[in-house]
């Protein structure tokens, strides 16, 4: 076994070396920014437009300096490695005042024999930090994208093997920082290294399932035996020296919703001919098999997750890297909103190509808890270099981030890049040097990689991608994924969501503002005004508040004050990704999956997440709970209201045809039922169905004519509640308008409340309302809590209770006394 100096916990500090007498205290692992802020010398980079005055920072180089002491022990070790998980990014490296190695790629990790620089006691390490900006400005010049999508600055950021969202995005600020960001340690050994584990499963038709392993030793050796033991939840289920076994009663795992996700823990142990220790890797594997599913159908050809052989339709959302300066980030961090996912009732997480390759508690938590991970390689929709040392920096970055993760449980795909054809089509079809470097990187590199250090797990070259270099929404109704943005971008109606018929949508979304809680987090006293500077900075996409205003204009009535208009934002967020996600759903088995755009964010902003960054869920996060449920009752009104010339209001409402989707693994039987009312609470039509409900059915159960009680009552004053009921339980219900709520008198009322403390972080509250309330919201002021359910409809004199749950313990008396709760109604 080596012997491991962790040089993480050694005593570091860092200047600026502009001002080389000033030296600060530093964290490892860690980043400028935090310690600049920590040290006070900056002030909080998130708050107020605090982000325009340190973009000084990138331009300086840093350095990091620390000393440690060897032991004579120590150097009597053959082999001493600096071992370095990631250098962030543009780094020379020197021991002892002898260079190592110099490094420029952050995602790249480093392993150099540094022995002879070592003397027993005190050594000195050193790591500069070349500002990435004179890199770019001095590497690669010959080479600028044709389009430039994030970078403020010129576009330069593609030519640096560099998280590209450093340099800003249209949800995230530009901090291009730099530091040791991963582990940093010396390992001394004697012997060889077991350097790692291939693991490969075989499952058979009988259900056997077989593990095959191939360790690789860091040099060549004739006799190495190796132990190996295989165990579930502490009791062992193989001990064997073999390399090559049968797992007795194998348990599956499956994606949330689906099963269960049993975890084996597998170690193994590596002996020289002398009986020597080479070393020990443990890896927790799942037994599944996954399947990215190509195959002609009758719409073209399918674009679907088999997952142990049985359709998955998925549903999910887009990550970003969860803090700007992602060496905050922790299992706890990352547990936030990974748990958030799954109680939304998602199977599915896309790791987006312009953050990060995430650290092993992401992927721990997403092997425990379910969550399919679609892994995009870190390229993101600008067009990168292709030259023989950015190609060699690729293909090692690669090759090592493939053997890190190929093992995973919850790794579906690995995916080339991000809408890399998609915004650049034009340029790759007349250029031909701009394709020749591309393919090279996503048709060769990238799949020979995934192929050699994976084996198993499904490649797909680029998101959006359809086979060939083409464009158009058409191509994405019969094969591959595609990225919908005519809502939002091009500001389509939302009901355009439904215009298409694709078979996997990997992106679409809506943007809304984060919370008044969240906002007071970075705005100072007297300026949240949303056109105001600091709202202004935290607000990324150029168009994005006249979009906002456009889309919330066109569903709800003038807001009485910001707050409101801040809660119509997300109340319009919700509706139209309910639209798109329950179109996708409806469409199953031709549309095999619905990821929107997106979970989480960088920092607290104005954007298109369903989680706001100090984690407080947004209506659009509730509504996902209830439009993701496995249970689905969904309507779909063929017609629309638009304006004619004079802007007089028409209508082509008439139909509502009520479906039922189903992807629960387990056959059930349901009841649909649908009443629909006038505002003044009277039931002019209403009716029930049984219904059978069967893993991967979307079934349209009834059609309704509404043209005679339209009619009769105007459709301005109905409104149609559909339900299913499961085995005797609410499954699923909503509410269906035939026309923009703006144009609905909605009563309001005064709700009755009441609240039982179950333990000091857990409450139910029952609410109840004489009349109809749309997207009934509760809070308790400032605290964070979590809910069964939020922003609800409801229906007049029925009670409802929902399960709360909260960060901090509290009483029943904190609790009342901070309770508010609005409806629709209450915005004008």
């Amino acid at each position: 076994m080596p012997t491991i100096l962790d040089l993480a916990a050694a005593r570091w500090r860092f200047r600026d070396t502009s001002a080389p007498k000033t030296w600060l205290p530093a964290t490892v692992p860690g980043c400028v920014h935090t310690d600049l802020i920590a040290a006070g010398k900056i002030p909080d980079p998130f708050y107020g437009t605090n982000e325009l005055d340190l973009q000084w920072i990138e331009n300086r180089d840093w350095e990091y300096q620390t000393t440690f002491t060897v032991t004579a022990a120590l150097l009597r070790e053959d082999i001493v490695e600096l071992c370095a998980d990631g250098l962030d990014t543009v780094a020379t490296v020197t021991l002892n005042g002898k260079k190592i190695a110099t490094t420029d790629n952050m995602f790249v990790a480093h392993r150099w024999n540094v022995k002879k620089h070592l003397h027993a006691g005190r050594n000195e390490l050193v790591v500069h930090f070349r500002s990435a900006m004179d890199y770019i400005a001095k590497t690669r010049t010959d080479f600028t994208p044709p389009n430039n999508f994030n970078d403020a600055k010129g576009g330069g950021c593609v030519r640096i093997r560099k998280e590209q969202c450093q340099f800003g995005w249209d949800w995230g600020p530009r901090f291009v920082t730099a530091g040791i960001w991963r582990g940093l340690r010396l390992e001394a050994r004697t012997t060889n290294r077991l350097a790692h584990v291939h693991v490969a499963q075989t499952h058979h038709q009988n259900g056997d399932v077989s593990l095959s392993l191939s360790p690789e030793l860091q040099s060549p050796a004739q006799r190495v035996t190796y132990w190996v033991t295989l165990s579930l939840g502490g009791r062992g289920v193989v001990t064997t020296s073999e390399l090559g076994f049968e797992v007795p009663s194998p348990q599956l795992w499956w994606p949330a919703g689906q099963g269960e996700q049993p975890l084996y823990d597998l170690v193994v142990t590596a002996r020289d001919a002398q009986g020597r220790d080479l070393g020990t890797i443990t890896k927790r594997i799942g037994l599944r098999t996954i399947v990215l599913d190509c195959s002609p159908d009758q719409w073209g050809e399918s674009f679907r997750f088999l997952v142990n052989g049985r359709p998955v339709f998925i549903k999910g959302a887009n990550w970003i890297p969860a803090d700007s300066f992602a060496t905050r980030l922790d299992r706890a961090a990352y547990a936030r909103d990974l748990n958030a996912a799954v109680l939304a009732n998602m199977n599915c997480i896309r790791v987006w190509g312009g953050g990060i390759y995430e650290s092993e508690d992401f992927y721990d938590l997403c092997d425990e808890l379910g969550l399919l991970v679609w892994q995009d390689f870190m390229f993101a929709c600008n067009l990168y270099p292709s030259d023989k040392a950015f190609l060699a920096s690729v293909k090692t970055e690669a090759e090592q981030q493939v053997a890190r993760l190929h093992h995973r449980a919850c790794l579906a795909l690995w995916c080339g890049n991000n809408e890399l054809v998609q915004l650049n089509l034009g340029h790759l079809l007349d250029q031909p040097e701009f394709k020749a470097g591309y393919l090279a990187i996503f048709h060769e590199l990238l799949p020979a990689a995934v192929a050699a250090f994976d084996g198993a797990t499904p490649y797909w070259p680029s998101s959006e991608w359809r086979g060939n270099f083409i464009g158009g929404h058409e191509h994405g109704e019969i094969r591959g994924d595609t990225h919908f943005w005519d809502v939002w971008h091009v500001r389509k109606p939302v009901k355009d969501y439904e215009k298409w018929s694709f078979r996997f949508c990997s992106e679409f979304g809506m943007q809304s503002y984060s919370s008044p809680q969240t906002n007071a987090t970075f705005c100072p006293p007297g300026d949240d005004n949303v056109f105001g500077p600091s709202m202004e900075n935290h607000q990324k996409n150029r168009a994005g508040n006249q979009i906002i205003l456009d889309y919330v204009s066109r569903r709800y009535r003038f807001p009485k004050d910001q707050d409101s208009l801040v809660w119509l934002s997300q109340l319009n967020q919700a509706y139209c990704m309910q639209v798109g996600v329950e179109h996708y759903r409806r469409l199953m088995p031709r549309c095999m999956g619905a990821i929107y755009w997106q979970l989480n964010d960088c920092w607290p902003v104005a954007s298109w997440s369903s989680i706001e960054y100090t984690g407080r869920w947004k209506a659009l996060h509730y509504a996902a709970r209830r439009f993701n449920a496995p249970a689905l009752v969904s309507a779909h009104v063929p017609g629309d209201e638009t304006a004619t010339v004079g802007n007089y209001r028409a209508t082509t409402v008439r139909e509502v045809h009520l479906f039922t989707v189903y992807d629960a693994p387990k056959p059930a039987k349901g009841l649909l039922r649908w009443d629909l009312f006038t505002l003044a609470g009277d039931i002019v039509l209403a009716g029930k169905k049984n219904v059978a409900l069967r893993h991967g059915e979307s079934i349209r159960q009834k059609t309704l004519d509404l043209a005679k009680p339209m009619a009769a009552h105007g459709r301005d004053n109905l409104y149609l509640r559909i339900a299913l009921d499961v085995d005797g339980a609410l499954a699923s219900e909503q509410t269906v308008f035939l026309s923009p709520p703006r144009f609905l008198d909605l009563p309001k009322a005064r709700t009755k409340t009441a609240l039982r403390l179950l333990t000091p972080t857990q409450a139910l509250i029952t609410v109840e309302s004489p009349v109809f309330q749309h997207a009934f919201t509760f809070e308790f002021g400032d605290a964070f809590f979590t809910a069964t359910d939020n922003g609800f409809d409801l229906y007049p004199n029925e009670k409802k209770e929902v399960l709360i749950t909260l960060a901090e313990p509290t009483t029943k008396a904190r609790l009342a006394a901070a309770l508010t709760h609005r409806s629709l109604a209450d915005t004008y």
